[in-house]
């Protein structure tokens, strides 16, 4: 009966976030009260943390307690990194996706997504992209190819930007400046 109880708060959480904040908090803590090593729980509640209050290290510690409970769990690992990415973490960030991509049942595709937004982070686009087109070729609907698309075309502009700043960057060589002879120096260099 618990376990259910648990479920039941935990889905309501699910259905209203995050247009019910209250509501999906509400329900949250009641599942974290019934089962606290509740990884898909502990998961929305960092959701919750970074992308509506900002709490960066409060978010960071739902997810390690996500890892400690279930470090197999693959639905911890895409966001988390994200987190990690966008509060430039990018160390910490490129072990977990390693290890993401190690174990069986991982969302290869997102994590190789969470990969490129690394790779764009640190300005590394031409690996970013490439990140990108095998993400394509490990998803599995149309959305997320539409998505990735999406992304590749953002990152291409970047470069694009990117390399136009790196060329207005080059010192210009300027052409050495000849020695001015005026007509009487070369009238008389010809003559000798």
């Amino acid at each position: 009966m618990e376990n259910n109880l648990n479920n039941n708060y935990l889905f309501r959480a699910i259905e209203a976030y995050p247009y019910q904040l209250e509501v999906a908090v509400e329900a949250l803590n009641y599942a974290l009260a019934y089962e606290p090593n509740n990884v898909k729980a502990l998961c929305l509640m960092a959701k919750v943390q970074y992308e509506q209050l900002s709490n960066y290290e409060i978010a960071k510690e739902y997810y390690n307690q996500a890892i400690t409970s279930n470090m197999y769990n693959p639905d911890i690992y895409p966001d988390y990194i994200r987190l990690l990415v966008n509060n430039g973490a990018y160390t910490e960030a490129e072990k977990l996706i390693d290890f993401a991509l190690d174990f069986k049942g991982t969302k290869k595709a997102n994590v190789l997504l969470a990969q490129a937004s690394l790779l764009e982070a640190t300005q590394a686009y031409d690996k970013a992209i490439e990140v990108l087109e095998e993400a394509k070729i490990v998803a599995l609907n149309n959305e997320f190819l539409n998505y990735v698309d999406a992304e590749i075309s953002r990152v291409v502009q970047k470069r694009k930007i990117q390399n136009s700043k790196n060329r207005a960057k080059e010192p210009v060589k300027k052409q050495e400046d000849k020695p001015k002879t005026n007509w009487f120096q070369n009238r008389l260099n010809n003559l000798l």
